[in-house]
């Protein structure tokens, strides 16, 4: 069943309350939507325009792109402490584990670039990973929300800090201690995980749902939690558990377009992370992903996604004198 396509009312209705939470965190964080008036009052324009010709040379970049800012964020708040490279004497959150799958550094550097070439020293990597996170939506077709401004690059970037990141191995109990840690709540949880319908996942990260679920190691060993049809067809591409290299489609034949269709999968066990099956263990959740999963409140989806990347994208900011402005967004200055 197709997505019920927005009407002009239901986005203006999903901007207001887009702009209606973006005051309240945006104000607790200490960010402005007209931070860079005066200094680089072109900043949204520039960004826009770069993640057009961004997404046109490489339309797989939409789904990484948003998830560099989810992945920023949860380590040291949104400060743009996953872009810093690694230094002799510390290895940087990008060379953890859990990023190493991340993609995009190269664009963000490529935006940085030419706002430097516009407002030299003026915009925080922080925020333009922030703007390329809502603009990647936008151009996939998704939500827009507001933007507030004004957060400082954080100067330090940890690998063992990456343990804060929800793992697609997680169970409920832990996805909500982890969310609950940055602020966030159940209903943040099952919408923000709405953003797997965007990208694909390498075979290493649910191969264990494949293959020596429980460690009896045959290949009866499967998790039940996953539709069998589907743990078929997964596993004719994913041919082993060390398959670190095969990618799949997050959201099979819509994984370029933001959409609800995520839930739909989720609702008929073809989620394919632990993650997405945890959705399914708790009522509240289940019953989210089984409202969207009908296919008629997509509008209800877009502004709730809104809603909680405002909210994402407020956590433990800099601001004012905290941080730095970097030159370049792999460099502490």
């Amino acid at each position: 069943m197709a997505s019920r396509p927005l009407s002009s009312s239901r986005m203006i209705n999903m901007g207001v309350a887009a702009a209606l939470v973006l005051s309240a965190a945006a104000m607790a964080a200490g960010l402005e939507m007209d931070f860079y008036s005066s200094t680089c009052p072109h900043v949204e324009q520039i960004v826009k325009e770069e993640m057009v010709e961004i997404l046109k040379e490489a339309p797989t970049l939409a789904g990484p792109l948003l998830r560099l800012h989810f992945h920023d964020c949860f380590v040291r708040g949104c400060d743009g402490s996953v872009l810093l490279d690694s230094t002799p004497t510390s290895t940087a959150e990008k060379d953890a584990t859990p990023n190493l799958t991340l993609r995009g550094f190269g664009s963000v550097q490529r935006i940085k670039d030419r706002l430097e070439k516009a407002c030299p020293g003026t915009v925080s990597c922080a925020d333009i990973l922030a703007l390329m996170a809502r603009d990647a939506v936008v151009l996939a077709r998704g939500p827009s929300w507001p933007v507030a401004l004004g957060r400082r690059d954080g100067r330090v970037s940890i690998a063992n800090e990456t343990n804060q990141l929800p793992p697609p191995t997680a169970n409920f109990t832990t996805l909500v201690q982890m969310f609950a840690a940055k602020g966030l709540g159940v209903k943040d949880l099952v919408v923000l995980s709405g953003g797997h319908t965007l990208g694909t996942a390498h075979c290493n990260l649910f191969s264990d749902r494949l293959y020596n679920f429980t460690g009896a190691n045959n290949l009866a060993d499967v998790d039940p939690a996953l539709d069998a049809t589907y743990l078929t067809r997964l596993r004719s591409r994913c041919r082993s558990l060390a398959d670190n290299t095969t990618l799949n489609e997050m959201d099979p034949g819509s994984f370029l377009s933001f959409d609800a269709s995520y839930y739909r999968l989720v609702a008929k066990r073809r989620g394919l992370f632990h993650s997405d099956a945890a959705l399914l263990t708790d009522p509240a959740t289940r019953a989210y992903v089984q409202r969207q999963a009908t296919g008629l409140f997509a509008d209800e989806f877009f502004r709730d996604f809104a809603n909680s990347m405002v909210k994402m994208s407020t956590i433990d900011v800099l601001t004012g004198a905290q941080g730095e402005i970097r030159n370049k967004c792999y460099l502490v200055n």
